[in-house]
């Protein structure tokens, strides 16, 4: 792969001499004499996409050190090698304060110069490799696992969908996996090489969400001290996730709409319209037929959107999935804390088939890693468990829940289990959480429950309960 050196110096030998330099290494070159001519080639809507910088201190307008931190705020990867022939030790290292990446002095040794620039690109190349091989881990937490019936059909409609360009709208409540079917949509799509970006828009502040979608020019507002780079910008030729999209301002609707009708938008701040080519995947788990009744979403951005709608199932109605998804956070998980497989005990499998999982596959993911940690064995047992999860599938009626009552009467611990087994269990779901319910405070526990403070320590031990 060639790299593209871009050269900014207002001496033309300078830019000359670098240029031959670097094309007899079998750089490609860019040159600018200005900050400003600089900043304008790093655009993203650039013809020529630059590798690394090699940059001037003392430049008519705009100087290097300005230049550099606007570099560094827009494209904070880009690796910048500064040049000066007349600096100090104080301008090298307020350069080096706002990310040079090295910085020579003129006349520059070109041997040194190809070394540091050599140098510079590997950094980025292992930077860029660690990104995706964390983007790849992380879409290891969005795999698709089941094979219910409702799931399957999901899967079904949503690799139909990956094959068009058309619009997507997921719904479900919290939790189900609503961004994992857009990573699914996304990666089986032809957009696959192109880059999937992430909007929560619940999480964005009203005043903010605008530049967050659609980026800022320098000066558009007071903080805007460089241009910022949005998230369409970001996901051209690729896949834009709006997650929580009902919690967007009417006024934001609006300009996403004219996004969706036009595939082009201003920044905020600019006037200048910036051509985009982005598939818009959308997710809510609100109603957005009840939304458009109350006024707070746009119906016509709802019929925009609605081409493709996708409902992900909650947890509870995937029966049998349950037992799928436990092993594979166990070995995630395992391997995420650099601990030893664990393996969970089969009446603790049957007790999470059983809980309804309000937080569905979310809080699945989150108590799976809560046990890894705190289980003190290689095996988890009914007394790992979160004592929420014990109490409420004790509570529920013998058949209620996703998996059919024990033929023993039903219950959270029987399952088969002796009677020593079930009582063991009963006794550590109920001191974990009399402990967890004082702070861990064994002698307030004790006093509580009326139990000897000394037999309290003894049951702790005896059942291995793990005190935090």
């Amino acid at each position: 792969m060639q790299h593209t050196i871009l050269v900014v110096d207002d001496e033309q030998a300078i830019r000359a001499s670098l240029k031959d330099l670097l094309t007899d290494e079998g750089y490609a070159v860019e040159t600018a004499e200005t900050g400003e001519a600089c900043l304008a080639l790093l655009e993203p809507d650039s013809d020529s996409p630059v590798d690394a910088v090699l940059l001037d201190i003392w430049l008519p307008g705009i100087d290097g050190i300005e230049v550099l931190k606007a570099i560094k705020q827009a494209h904070p990867g880009l690796p910048v090698i500064m040049l000066s022939g007349h600096a100090s030790i104080e301008t090298a290292v307020t350069a080096t304060k706002f990310g040079a990446y090295h910085f020579v002095e003129k006349p520059f040794s070109a041997e040194n110069l190809l070394l540091t620039l050599g140098h510079a690109l590997r950094e980025r190349r292992l930077e860029r490799e660690n990104l995706r091989l964390m983007q790849t881990a992380q879409r290891d937490t969005h795999r698709i696992v089941g094979q219910s019936p409702v799931f399957l059909r999901l899967l079904e409609q949503a690799e139909r969908a990956a094959a068009s360009q058309a619009w997507v709208l997921i719904y479900g409540e919290n939790g189900t996996g609503k961004e994992a079917v857009a990573h699914l949509i996304h990666e089986k799509s032809p957009r696959r090489d192109g880059p999937f970006v992430e909007v929560n828009c619940a999480a964005i502040p009203e005043e903010l969400i605008e530049s967050e979608l659609f980026g800022h020019e320098k000066g558009a507002f007071t903080g805007a001290t460089a241009r910022k780079i949005g998230k369409f910008d970001q996901a051209n030729q690729g896949t834009l996730f709006l997650d929580e999209i009902a919690d967007m301002s009417l006024k934001t609707q609006a300009k996403i709409l004219r996004v969706l009708q036009e595939q082009r938008f201003e920044r905020v701040g600019g006037n200048k319209a910036i051509a985009v080519n982005v598939r818009v995947i959308a997710a809510s788990n609100k109603k957005l037929e009840d939304e458009i009744g109350a006024g707070r979403f746009r119906e016509d951005l709802y019929y925009r959107l609605n081409v493709l709608p996708l409902e992900v199932p909650p947890l509870r109605k995937r029966a049998g999935d349950v037992r799928l998804l436990v092993p594979f956070f166990l070995e995630y998980f395992s391997a995420a804390h650099g601990s030893k497989p664990k393996h969970i005990h089969a009446k603790a499998l049957d007790v999470l088939e059983q809980y309804e999982w309000p937080g569905n596959i979310r809080e699945l993911k989150n108590t799976v890693e809560r046990m890894i940690i705190m289980a003190p064995g290689s095996e988890i047992q009914l007394g790992d468990m979160p004592p929420v999860i014990l109490q409420s599938v004790g509570r529920a009626a013998p058949g209620a829940g996703p998996a059919p009552a024990p033929a023993t009467g039903g219950g959270i611990l029987d399952f088969g289990a002796s009677y020593k087994d079930a009582k063991d269990a009963f006794e550590r779901a109920y001191l974990k959480a009399q402990l967890e319910k004082h702070g861990w405070n064994v002698s307030k526990t004790a006093e509580e429950i009326h139990l000897e403070r000394s037999n309290l320590h003894k049951k702790i031990k005896q059942l291995r309960i793990e005190t935090a």
